[in-house]
């Protein structure tokens, strides 16, 4: 009796041990262009958020803005994933209202000025499978030059006198994408 008791304590063990190793869970190490949020209000504790966006911060890495990013190419805003930006109210974008949700936000980067896209698509990699039709506004804004540069891409929200700026920085390119409501 002994000896099936232990051997039944060691297969036991046994059983554990495995079950243990195949349920580990491992875990990379941190993304090289980590996820960020900004939102307005910019207070993390007002749930009466207006506006969000989720987006992937990339780092410049002693390259420039313009190896990266592509003039007249759509960009998805960051990296990984393309940005995601929710709208808690109905804004003004140039003319047109968008209605409160959840859309990507892309961009086509330019020297004097960039275009600023909401769509429809969403949960998508990249611009890899962006399709025009999908946009719900489009908006050009001006660029601008800082003189402090900025290694991570990096977005903020303002209020205006106009309503609500989002402001997109990296390197010394700097973009203000205006929203009013």
């Amino acid at each position: 009796m002994k000896k099936s008791n232990l051997m039944t304590s060691i297969a036991f063990a046994f059983l554990m041990l495995f079950t243990f190793n195949v349920d580990a869970q491992e875990f990379k190490g941190l993304d090289k262009s980590p996820m960020d949020v900004a939102a307005f209000p910019s207070n993390y504790k007002d749930s009466n958020k207006i506006i969000k966006i989720a987006y992937s911060r990339p780092q410049l890495n002693n390259r420039s803005v313009g190896e990266l990013v592509k003039n007249g190419e759509v960009w998805r805003t960051g990296a990984n994933e393309a940005a995601e930006i929710t709208l808690y109210k109905d804004l003004m974008f140039g003319n047109k209202e968008i209605k409160a949700g959840t859309y990507t936000f892309y961009v086509i980067p330019g020297k004097e000025e960039w275009t600023a896209i909401i769509s429809t698509d969403l949960n998508v990699w990249g611009s890899y499978s962006y399709n025009e039709k999908n946009d719900v506004a489009r908006l050009k804004v001006p660029v601008t030059e800082a003189k402090e540069s900025l290694e991570a891409f990096s977005i903020a929200f303002n209020k205006s006198d106009n309503g609500i700026n989002m402001h997109l920085g990296w390197g010394t390119v700097r973009v203000a994408v205006p929203f009013k409501g």
